[in-house]
């Protein structure tokens, strides 16, 4: 009952209050001294607060209920905001007593005396108690508190002004309220002061955790406590170590675990709907028996088809809560955004008012200042939210991602590539995480819409819709240019995709293009490639052009109709101040949203793209995880493998058919067969990566596997042998002897923990081989799957391995191993051998009971057993690198090479990454400089005066419409209408066109620049010698081709027109203002001064956090594609769970970088829209103070101008800093354009003549050479001569010199003194092309470049197609080559993989044959090839290379017993240079080596 009184009572009083308060409207408002009415002060100014208060508790005490922070000790801070919280209740009823007082002495005070401190003397109560409760919570600073205790002080302020103003009689009264008012003010400050962090609280023991944790309201209002960050990133460069770490919502795992958990969800859902419609279906099956079961089949897979499981459900489910939050702060600013436009109204109508009091325009000053700083702090809390939901997206779409990459099926692998498996993390991701940051304008942009044409429609009536019909018109012009575009962004990113491909080839295969001279056609390919890449850069940058015509047009478009349709439909329409600025404003902000909702749908149009995209990744089948038993073997528990009449496949094919295998327990099986028979898929199918299609496959315990190419992770040498195990020393080190490591450990730089580049770059064929043969060793696993270890090693180095590891008495002895080899040597040793033949057992048994059965084997086993007695295996397939790695063990280069990989290779030069903010500037300008003169210096100029012409013609335009509305009213209309629309018009549409000849002149400056800076590039990079790819990672250089170009092309161009444009903005802004009201002069100082602080501090910042932030981007996407490389290896060894953790732990090193600098932007936001804010408040206070000299045109115009400022003043600095950080790119590329070149690829005045060699002869006369400068001599001071038509062998062993012997021939290394002559004629005075030309070598690593298999043969398309299919049937290639549909024209894909390494290596022998000079070397090519193959090219060359000189490089000595002569090097000199006969007489080294062979 009391309630309901209190309530009817409280409604009276305010509508009486409000009555009284406009009744006495001379009091309050029409005055040079203002004041309220006392009904007004002490009811509803009094219960604001009150009110606020009550109705923010229910929900806040909600949220504090479910926050768990742990809770605060009482600390002074608590107990003083608590004595103060009591005084002020005390003295509110201390009121409430004083009025019962003068009941009782029968003074009647009105009921508001009683109400009024009864309410505040609750609250107050009230509030007291909330601070107790929010110390036991755990919070540190309130929100909610600082803006009650705000609102009280705000709403005393009146009435303390009153009461010192006004006497009163009250004195009692007057003196509660001035304590009250103290204590509130006191009350204020020390809520703003933040509590110490709480007890107990789930914060981690971090080092350096985040301050935004424990920072106070007012700090993350302000994004204050980011300051110190930004002033340590403007004194020093940024390192890892003073990133702050992720909060714990922003952590990989828990995100990921939260989608993780929502897909399943969402799978599950959809595998329930499947089955519940299933049921009915098949009812309907039996029922109709004549319709057969097909047609039911049908339609349940129909049913099933309708639904896939929704992976945006799972992240709208995941993110979709947090993201809300920023939505609603999106709605509270787009309200805001239409108060200023009001303001200006009552601004320009108090100007017009000569008797209005100064009062009001100060008010409206202030109220314009109060309103836009609010905009600016709600709309960066906006944004924070959208782009840490935008972060989170990412984390969360790259770990699902990676997750799912572990499971896949290979044929779901294969059917899309590793560069398009990473694309999805790295471009598909980010595609999210950009459309996130803007989402929210799908419901903004019409919101703003509607409001903005309400507000016009009230202005300026019917005709706003003239105006809008312009905007309706231009909406399918701009999304018919965005459709364009995005068709030429998809055109030109093919391109981008196949030169990036092709550069990685080339640059891949750069040794093999030299040692061919195939540069010129490579280099031709390119270029085309990149003619048609910039030929559609062409196009876009005319529809560009166009959009940005619209883009500035469009606005002035709307006015210009909206105001010539106002006036000329009625003369009595006048056009004044008010209506034509307060319009204008309304239609800025208008600009915005109809901009970017054509680019935000079809940033959603390409964000589904990707969401289907990694949808259809994440729907990919899963590898069977059951497919392999790992426990029960049914037959007895003495077998560690069984196949039973198994099949396995991929997605289309079968390749092992029918297989029965049983391997026991502890038994040593060798599986040999012919290239391609499908030894390595045997091993696939008993680790479960191939698919089973019938039959059964059980393994019994753990399983090591060596694949075929090792698999080396990037990391020290010591944790890829480890793989996660726990260390064992004695163990280690005795695995390191048997797997003959030690030797190469002596010769690397650091030891066992040098770290090992991406893919072993800086470990040779053979040691990495060994590496993964350690690492098996290590797992001590129960089953081990080998699969041909021993082709990329020396024939003692395997004869070693397989004593010591691999064979009866080996380290692994009563382990089962499984082993696939090409070496007959070892297979007597073995227990059990099975033979392969397309895909099925031919036949299997021990090595005597093979031979008894007489079959194919034993006749094989017959031809070459001959030969050797003990396998020759081959030599490394790469152990020649190694000896251009470590030339004599030299360990200068080796120590450079371990310096370099452990941040993926070293420079040339070291690049300008820490260099401190002053030398910054400099750089900077002397790049500018180099990107100016590469677009051309006169177009430059004309840009800028372009661009200034522009915005003279924007303000003539503004000036002329605020002349326009100052023209007289002559009885209720204004004169010369037509010509002030005409000349409007005019300059309006003047600045459009000089816009569309700025912009696309500066395309085409940039187009220009780009063609010229990537030309240089490639002619640079193809003119490289050799020695500068073997130091720098491939990974390096591509990253100038894709990365650097990309930012050059498209990035650059943009951001210097965006920059321009903000700029003149920003100058005019100033133009405008300063000559309305010249006294803003005086605060442009400051602000500047304040303005480039900021700017300073921020660019500094800003541009260290995106070099970490990239540097630490690609450690993710190359551990991924690492990862997928290396699938079947982890999975083998169980190793997901650790990988996983790997790669979040580097997405959080990535987030840690990308979050600041999100916070970076805000933080900069609110500081320069605060000076963008004193604009506004100075540009109105001015006119407020000059307001008898100005008129309303004028004070529109400065008024309006300066509330676009804000926008450009923040984008200037963020292009200014994009700019500085993208224009690095020239310099990068500058600096790869200007490395040392090779000597001149053809000299004309020493061409050698045309039949040049004709005879062969080849003289080193004390030739010596190095590496490089500052390194030891590989061969030293070498003395020989081959005559025509010799056959020498040269042998010797790792690190002699032997390959470095054929480098020099075709002059990949330089002589450091000395020279060789081929037939009389100095190699070292005729061009390169010439030399190389001439010569023919089959290089030891086959390389294949993707296209087709003529191309590969002969890419200057030489010769006819007759002498092609020649040298094919010469190589034993013609029945392959023409059983394929395509013949010539098949298409080899990326290094060949679609052919076996036998089949490329032939290939590379076809080449040479093509070429057949009279010179051929041959270095190593027999590795990784059965011994058919091998006698088939062996065959060959002594047949079809008969009168030519050839250089062997041999490791299989039995190939080159019949050689004319042998050459050994030891050391890089000649030891023994005689035919075989003699040297083995002699018994020097080379008998050694035969005898070890068995051949002597």
């Amino acid at each position: 009952m009391f309630l309901l009184r209190v309530w009817t009572f409280f409604c009276l009083s305010v509508n009486k209050c409000l009555f009284s308060f406009f009744q006495d409207a001379n009091l309050s408002i029409h005055t040079d001294n203002p004041d309220l009415t006392p009904c007004f002060q002490n009811t509803i100014l009094a219960w604001i607060p009150s009110i606020y208060l009550w109705t923010a508790l229910p929900f806040y005490l909600l949220y504090l209920k479910r926050s768990k922070r742990g809770y605060i000790v009482l600390s002074m801070l608590s107990r003083f905001k608590t004595l103060f919280g009591v005084l002020l209740w005390c003295v509110s009823w201390a009121d409430l007593f004083y009025s019962f007082h003068e009941l009782l002495q029968s003074r009647t005070p009105p009921p508001v005396y009683f109400v009024t401190p009864l309410v505040i003397g609750i609250t107050m109560l009230l509030a007291t108690l909330l601070i107790q409760y929010e110390r036991l919570r755990g919070v540190q600073s309130s929100g909610v508190l600082i803006i009650f205790w705000f609102l009280s002080v705000l709403c005393a302020v009146g009435p303390f002004r009153s009461k010192i103003v006004t006497t009163t009689a009250q004195r009692f009264r007057s003196a509660t309220f001035y304590i009250y008012f103290v204590l509130l003010i006191i009350e204020l400050i020390l809520s703003c002061f933040k509590e110490k962090p709480p007890f107990f609280s789930p914060a981690s023991a971090d080092p350096n955790p985040s301050p935004e944790l424990t920072s106070g309201f007012l700090s993350r209002l302000t994004f204050w406590w980011f300051t110190s960050f930004a002033i340590r990133g403007y004194k020093k460069p940024l390192e890892d170590k003073d990133l702050w770490s992720l909060n714990e919502d922003d952590v990989s795992k828990n995100i990921v675990q939260k989608l993780s958990r929502e897909w399943d969800r969402e799978k599950l859902a959809v595998i329930n709907i499947f089955n519940s419609t299933k049921p009915e279906k098949s009812n309907h099956a039996l029922n109709h028996v004549g319709d057969g079961p097909e047609e039911a089949e049908v339609l349940i897979r129909g049913k099933r088809h309708n639904r896939k499981p929704s992976f945006l459900k799972a992240l709208l489910r995941t993110f979709g809560p947090y993201f809300l939050i920023g939505s609603f702060f999106k709605l509270i600013q787009d309200l805001l955004s239409f108060v200023n436009p009001q303001l200006l109204s009552v601004l320009i109508s108090f100007i017009k008012n000569k008797d209005a009091p100064t009062w009001w325009g100060f008010l409206i000053a202030a109220l314009m200042f109060t309103c836009t700083v609010l905009q600016t702090l709600i709309v960066h809390q906006h944004f924070q939210y959208c782009f840490v939901t935008g972060m989170r997206l990412r984390t969360g779409i790259t770990g699902v991602i990676y997750r799912k990459s572990l499971v896949i099926t290979n044929s779901a692998k294969r059917s899309s590539t590793v560069g398009e498996i990473v694309n999805l993390m790295s471009v598909d991701a980010q595609r999210f995480m950009d459309l996130v940051a803007f989402l929210n304008m799908l419901w903004s942009a019409p919101l703003q819409t509607c409001l903005a044409l309400y507000f016009l429609w009230q202005a300026l009536g019917p005709s706003v819709l003239a105006g809008v019909a312009v905007m309706v018109l231009l909406i399918p012009f701009n999304s018919a240019v965005a459709i364009k575009t995005r068709a030429f962004q998809v055109e030109q990113m093919q391109y981008k995709d196949s030169r990036i491909k092709l550069m990685n080839e080339i640059l891949g295969g750069i040794k093999v293009l030299k040692l061919y001279a195939w540069e010129p056609s490579f280099s031709e390919k390119v270029l085309e490639i990149r003619k048609n890449e910039l030929r559609v850069l062409k196009k876009s940058a005319y529809l560009n052009s166009l959009s940005n015509f619209a883009w500035t047009s469009s606005p002035f478009l709307v006015a210009l109709t909206t105001f010539a349709v106002y006036v000329l439909v009625d003369e009595r329409n006048t056009l004044d101040a008010e209506k034509a600025f307060v319009s204008l404003s309304l239609f800025n902000i208008l600009k915005f949203p109809l901009a970017m909702l054509p680019q935000l749908i079809s940033n959603i149009a390409q964000t589904s793209v990707s969401l289907k995209r990694i949808q259809q990744f994440l729907s990919h089948d899963e590898l069977d995880p059951n497919c392999v038993e790992r426990n029960v073997i049914a037959p007895g528990k003495e077998f560690g493998a069984v196949l039973h009449g198994a099949a396995a496949g991929g997605a289309s094919s079968c390749f092992l058919h029918s297989i029965n295998l049983l391997v026991p327990s502890g038994a040593l099986v060798a599986v040999v067969g012919h290239v391609g028979c499908g030894k390595s898929s045997l091993l696939s199918a008993l680790l479960g990566e191939m698919e089973k299609l019938e039959g059964e496959v059980a393994v019994k315990g753990s399983v090591a596997y060596v694949p075929q190419q090792a698999w080396i992770q990037n990391a020290t040498l010591k944790d890829n042998i480890l793989f996660g195990q726990a260390p064992n020393e004695q163990k280690y080190q005795n695995i390191l002897e048997a797997c003959a490591l030690k030797a190469d450990l002596e010769v690397l730089p650091g030891g066992d923990h040098t770290e090992i580049g991406e893919k072993g770059i800086n470990l040779s064929g053979g040691q990495r081989q060994r590496v993964s043969l350690a690492r098996a060793v290590f797992s001590s696993s129960d089953i081990y799957l080998l699969d041909d270890p021993l082709s990329a090693v020396d024939s003692h180095v395997a004869k070693h391995i397989f004593d010591q590891v691999i064979g009866p008495d080996g380290v692994l002895k009563g382990k089962t191993r499984v082993l696939v080899t090409h070496g007959i040597g070892f297979l007597p040793q073995v227990d059990h051998i099975v033979v392969l033949a397309d895909g099925k057992i031919s036949e299997m048994g021990s090595y005597q009971e093979l031979l008894k059965q007489n079959k194919a084997f034993a006749e094989f086993l017959r031809n070459y057993a001959l030969d050797e007695n003990i396998e020759e295996d081959e030599l490394t397939i790469l152990e020649s690198k190694r000896e251009r790695f470590f030339p004599n063990g030299s360990v200068a280069l080796t120590r450079q090479l371990s310096v370099i990989s452990s941040e993926g290779g070293e420079c040339p030069s070291k690049m300008s990454l820490y260099q401190p903010a002053l030398d910054i500037l400099q750089v900077k300008l002397t790049v500018f400089w180099q990107y100016m003169k590469a677009v051309s210096p006169v177009i430059s100029l004309i840009i800028c005066f372009l661009y200034c012409c522009q915005n003279a013609a924007a303000i003539g335009a503004n000036v002329w419409l605020s002349d326009w509305t100052n023209e007289p009213v002559i009885n209720g209309t204004q004169h010369n209408t037509s010509m002030r629309i005409g000349v409007y018009a005019a300059l309006g549409l003047l600045q459009g066109f000089i816009v569309f000849v700025s912009s696309f002149t500066l395309a085409m400056g940039g187009i220009n620049a780009a063609r010229k800076l990537h030309a240089a590039l490639l002619e640079n990079k193809f003119h490289t010698p050799q020695s500068f790819y073997d130091t720098t990672p491939t990974g390096r250089v591509i990253n100038r081709f894709s990365k650097d170009i990309f930012v050059i092309d498209e990035v650059i161009p943009p951001t210097i027109l965006m920059f321009l444009g903000t700029f003149f903005v920003s100058l005019s802004t100033m133009i405008v203002i300063i000559a309305s009201t010249p006294l803003f002069a005086v605060v442009i100082v400051p602000l500047a001064v304040l303005y480039f602080f900021v700017q300073r501090f921020y660019v500094a910042t800003s541009r260290q956090l995106k070099r970490l932030e990239s540097v630490s981007r690609s450690p993710i996407y190359s551990h991924f594609s690492e990862t997928i490389s290396g699938t079947s290896v982890i999975r083998a060894y169980q190793r997901e769970k650790s990988f996983i953790d790997i790669s979040d732990r580097k997405v959080d090193e990535n987030q840690k970088c990308y979050y600041p600098s999100i916070v970076s932007n805000r933080w900069l936001g609110i500081r320069v829209e605060f000076v963008g804010n004193c604009i506004v408040l100075f540009a109105a206070l001015f006119a407020v103070i000059g307001k008898s000299s100005l008129n309303a045109g004028l004070v529109g115009l400065s008024v309006s101008y300066a509330l676009q400022v804000t926008l450009a003043l923040n984008w200037m600095v963020r292009t200014t800093s994009d700019l500085e950080t993208n224009i690095v790119a020239v310099e990068r590329i500058k600096e790869y354009s200007e490395t040392e070149t090779e000597a001149p690829w053809i000299i004309e005045d020493k061409r050698p003549p045309a039949d040049w060699p004709s005879r062969g002869e080849l003289e080193f006369v004390n030739y010596s050479v190095r590496y490089r400068k500052g390194l030891d001599l590989v061969l030293k001071d070498l003395n020989l001569q081959v005559h025509g038509g010799e056959k020498i062998g040269i042998v010797g062993r790792t690190g002699a010199g032997k390959s470095s012997m054929t480098l020099c021939l075709f002059r990949i290394l330089e002589a450091a003194k000395g020279e060789i002559r081929i037939d009389g004629v100095r190699i070292s005075e005729i061009g390169l092309h010439d030399l190389r030309s001439r010569l023919t070598i089959i290089p030891q690593d086959p390389v294949l470049f993707s296209g087709t298999l003529r191309m590969n043969l002969d890419p200057f398309n030489k010769y006819s197609d007759e002498e092609v299919w020649k040298a094919l049937e010469l190589s034993h290639l013609k029945k392959f080559v023409s059983s394929q549909p395509s013949m010539l024209e098949f298409e080899c894909s990326e290094g060949g993989e679609n052919l076996s390494v036998g089949q490329r290596q032939l290939i590379c022998l076809a080449r040479a044959l093509l070429r057949k000079t009279r010179i051929l070397i041959l270095d190593e090519a027999t590795a990784a090839i059965d011994l058919e193959t091998d006698d088939l090219i062996q065959m060959t060359i002594r047949t079809q290379f008969e009168d030519c000189t050839v250089l062997t490089i041999a490791h299989r000595l039995n190939t080159i017993m019949d050689y004319t002569r042998i050459l050994v090097l030891d050391n890089g000199t000649i030891a023994e240079f005689d035919t075989p006969t003699n040297l083995i007489a002699s018994r020097g080294i080379f008998y050694g080596m035969a005898k070890d062979a068995g051949l002597a």
